[in-house]
């Protein structure tokens, strides 16, 4: 499975913005500078986050962006799901008639392994445990 830069992107800045929950809206540049995301690109991630009810974004000059939920509820299979859609490694596997062989595929049966273990640790690792990973890291 690859990352894409979306998702990547996209989730730093849940981090960063979980690092700084509390404190008041964060500004887009300053994340961008921060996670070295291209701020234009960032903003269009924030919107995405935004309709999805992940983040707060309010403007003006005191505003900025927050996370709408605790850090400890959002997890990365959320994250996933709406930085990029569907999580299936093959098509076939969010739609079977894509494949005329699907139900008869050995390969789709592992795939479909592997990706039930990738959403697992997706659904089980939060924003929360990005944070404090990062700032194990840091210490």
């Amino acid at each position: 499975m690859r990352v894409s830069m979306r998702v990547d992107y996209g989730v730093r800045a849940l981090v960063d913005l979980a690092e700084r929950r509390g404190r008041g809206p964060v500004q887009s540049a300053d994340i961008a500078k921060r996670q070295n995301i291209p701020e234009s690109y960032l903003d269009q991630l924030l919107v995405v986050l935004h309709r999805a009810g992940l983040v707060t974004s309010r403007r003006g000059p005191h505003g900025g962006h927050a996370l709408s939920k605790d850090p400890v509820d959002i997890n990365l299979g959320m994250a996933v799901s709406v930085l990029d859609g569907s999580t299936s490694m093959l098509g076939c596997m969010d739609d079977p008639s894509e494949c005329g062989l699907s139900h008869s595929c050995s390969q789709r049966e592992l795939w479909q392994r592997v990706e039930n273990a990738v959403q697992s640790v997706l659904s089980d690792t939060t924003v929360a445990d990005l944070v404090a990973r990062q700032h194990a890291l840091y210490s």
